[in-house]
């Protein structure tokens, strides 16, 4: 930029000193700092993930308040590819973030399809146990995955204090998994994964099918899914089996319980070939031990007086 146009720039704001602004700049137009630009990359990822969300009115049916919750449009999250304990990953939006209903009013959470599920007696706990400690709480416009767990985790505690089926409590505690295993986090995810498991595992000897969605044989896959996801492979075989023998299973879900059986025996044999090399170098180092000791022997023996 010549001298004549730095000059020229000086003199933008001149002749509006009288009214009190004194402004001295050389360009309107400023380059924005990195941290400006990654602020504003942030914001406009909120507004877009905002863009994919609406507010639908709900009636609590514990305090039979109204509130809004926030829901995903149909069409706004893309499908990324399936964990074999059906967890999704999904670009755009994730779903999952907002599952569960909070009535703001007295604390009651639940998965949104239960939400509406309430006996009297249930209700009863949650204006004894619930509303008294329940301290309301705004979470923003769009949630991630600590305030997903956060409301999650809400939900679970309703389920304990109204004592709701265990499928109810298992499920809340799968999708909590799901959410730590977002975040790396392994154990957190473990100790969900091993509730979840518990909870199916009574679910299926004791309520009727389907179970949030899931058929008999679907829960009997989960089980020994979880069994193989927590390291117990002896009983995650076991269920597998009970999939693979039965007639009316599916194809698609035999499939996918061959692919986890065949996982299962490569990670043993591996095990097994790991163990074995072990031996191996135990024995081999015996072996050297015993030869020297032989030879120490038979020289000291020659040099006895």
């Amino acid at each position: 930029m010549d001298t004549n146009q730095n000059s020229s720039n000086s003199d933008i704001f001149s002749g509006i000193e009288k009214l009190g602004f004194n402004i001295n700049t050389s360009s309107l137009y400023e380059e924005k700092s990195d941290q400006t630009k990654d602020e504003t990359k942030a914001k406009n990822e909120e507004v877009d993930e905002a863009s994919l969300l609406y507010d639908k009115e709900q009636k609590c049916p514990a305090c039979e308040s109204y509130f809004k919750v926030r829901s995903v449009k149909t069409n706004a999250p893309r499908l990324v590819s399936r964990d074999s304990d059906f967890f999704i990953h999904y670009s755009n939006i994730n779903p999952y973030f907002y599952d569960v209903y909070i009535c703001p009013n007295c604390g009651y959470a639940s998965l949104k399809r239960d939400f509406e599920k309430l006996r009297q007696h249930q209700i009863e706990k949650i204006k004894s146990d619930i509303t008294p400690k329940w301290k309301k709480k705004y979470y923003g416009i769009t949630y991630d995955v600590d305030v997903a767990i956060e409301r999650y985790k809400l939900a679970l505690l309703n389920y304990f204090v109204i004592e709701s089926k265990d499928s109810s409590k298992a499920m809340s505690c799968l999708k909590l998994a799901w959410m730590y295993r977002l975040k790396n986090d392994q154990q957190n995810e473990s100790l969900f994964l091993s509730q979840a498991l518990e909870g199916f595992n009574r679910a299926f000897f004791s309520e009727d099918f389907p179970i949030y969605g899931m058929d008999r044989y679907t829960v009997m896959y989960l089980i020994g899914e979880l069994y193989k996801r927590t390291g117990d492979f002896d009983n995650a075989m076991k269920w597998f089996s009970k999939v693979l023998t039965t007639p009316s299973v599916s194809e698609r879900l035999k499939d996918l319980t061959r692919d986890q059986k065949d996982y299962i025996n490569e990670i043993e044999a591996s095990q097994a070939k790991a163990s074995s090399a072990d031996t191996d170098d135990i024995t081999a180092n015996t072996e050297k031990e015993n030869t020297d000791t032989k030879k120490r022997g038979f020289f000291s023996s020659l040099f006895k007086k």
